[in-house]
């Protein structure tokens, strides 16, 4: 059952973004889209190694609510649903860019484990 659309109260701007962002899949959702620009279901999966079905499919329900993402179903047979980052997803994974580079430098600093994506077109965004 998807949650009713997010609309506050909120403390600041921070809580808004913090709102549609939590969960431990979302930004790495909105990074596989951003990188490959459209995926299937099955694509998202292998690229976010560790998420479960039930997870990736509940993430994607609630941004696509949010208006993150754009989900396209073709009148096919076997049905084909395609995954796209929408405009006000673009913007977002964009806003995050410096959390990104934040975390990067944390990275480095503390000595963290950091695990490798495959080699693909993600390799060029960071």
């Amino acid at each position: 059952m998807a949650k009713a659309p997010r609309s506050g109260p909120y403390v600041c701007g921070i809580d808004a973004a913090l709102d549609v962002v939590s969960g431990k899949w979302k930004g790495l959702i909105l990074w596989e889209l951003d990188a490959h620009r459209v995926r299937r279901f099955a694509e998202l999966r292998r690229g976010l190694p560790g998420v479960s079905e039930k997870m990736l499919a509940q993430h994607l329900r609630e941004m696509e609510v949010d208006g993150l993402v754009h989900r396209e179903v073709y009148a096919e047979v076997p049905p084909r649903v395609e995954y796209s980052l929408t405009e006000h997803g673009r913007t977002l994974n964009q806003a995050l860019g410096p959390l990104g580079a934040w975390g990067t430098e944390r990275i480095r600093r503390e000595g963290c484990e950091q695990s490798l994506p495959q080699p693909d077109a993600r390799s060029s965004l960071r």
